[in-house]
């Protein structure tokens, strides 16, 4: 049996339009925020859930984790119906919002977490013991005494973590957790998920729109579009329908014989590097290299795929998101 289970969620929210000049009332607008939206998670897995602006991807993190009502449907997590359950349910979960924070602005982080351990009724020995190994995971021995004011960004981010995760929650919601976040933060924050998952079994979902997070984390993927699911399964055979588009570089010893090559590979040149770029269905990959080959000796040749942001962004535009 599943952990999570969503069968035909649906969520409407009525907005009002600008008033016309001369008129009265304003109109009234409905927007579909999620459309019979179904599917089902195991304990243990980590999640990719992942669309455009404005797909629906937060409105479901808010009714999974009992902030929303939704309008139609059904939702059992762990056996709970997270909006009716409310305290007990929040015992269960964990939330990261990356653009909000659940911590104590002017006060020590270690002030803020003392608070949570009462909230949650954690007892003081497994807060202790909780606090301890987090902390040590997450590098957060010089900052407890620190107000959350003075961290940086990505300091706060691990702080807030730690905080979401002392009353070691069944699972994690994690809304955009490395926006503004630098290349140091992302490789430590996905290290920190990646333990996390397997030390503790903890079921995470991700939604972000960083897809080098997803395509680190996620064996699965979802992909939300104008509020319906549109792809469930795995992130390696998701890109690879719209990976059309690769890049060879390849230097040489001496001036290649290259005038061979068919005329679907455009060829730049700097320096002594050669630029060749193709797309694998219209000339498969070892047959370019095969003809690569014999054009001379090859010192050094690198062979790229299309940049992960350009495959789902080709993805989007196909599924007309």
């Amino acid at each position: 049996m599943s952990y999570i289970h969503v069968q035909n969620l649906t969520k409407r929210f009525e907005i009002r339009k600008k008033r016309e000049k001369g008129a009265l009332l304003r109109e009234k607008q409905v927007i579909h925020a999620l459309k019979d939206v179904s599917f089902d998670v195991g304990q243990g897995e980590l999640v990719g859930y992942i669309g455009p602006n404005g797909a629906g991807k937060s409105t479901t993190v808010k009714i999974l984790s009992g902030i929303l009502t939704p309008d139609g449907g059904d939702v059992e997590i762990g056996g709970r119906i997270p909006w009716q359950d409310r305290k007990e349910h929040a015992q269960h979960i964990g939330v990261v919002f990356g653009q909000r924070m659940q911590l104590w602005w002017d006060v020590p982080v270690l002030d803020s977490y003392s608070l949570l351990k009462d909230i949650y009724r954690i007892s003081e020995d497994a807060y202790q013991a909780r606090l301890n190994e987090l902390t040590e995971a997450l590098d957060l021995g010089n900052l407890l005494r620190v107000p959350l004011r003075q961290l940086s960004l990505g300091q706060r981010m691990r702080a807030e973590l730690c905080g979401s995760l002392l009353h070691q929650p069944e699972l994690l919601f994690l809304d955009e957790p490395t926006i503004g976040l630098d290349a140091v933060s992302k490789l430590a924050l996905r290290d920190f998920l990646r333990w996390e998952n397997r030390r503790n079994h903890t079921t995470i979902l991700l939604t972000t729109h960083d897809m080098e997070d997803i395509a680190a984390l996620c064996s699965r993927v979802m992909v939300l579009g104008h509020g319906s699911k549109l792809y469930d399964g795995d992130l390696a055979e998701l890109l690879s329908r719209f990976d059309r588009t690769r890049t060879v570089t390849v230097r040489y010893d001496r001036e290649p014989e290259i005038s061979g090559l068919p005329g679907c590979v455009d060829i730049s040149k700097q320096g002594e590097l050669l630029h060749l770029t193709y797309s694998p269905e219209t000339l498969p990959t070892p047959e370019l290299l095969s003809m690569l080959q014999q054009a001379g000796t090859i010192r050094e040749m690198t062979v790229q795929p299309q940049n992960i942001d350009h495959l789902i962004a080709a993805m989007y535009r196909e599924l007309g998101l």
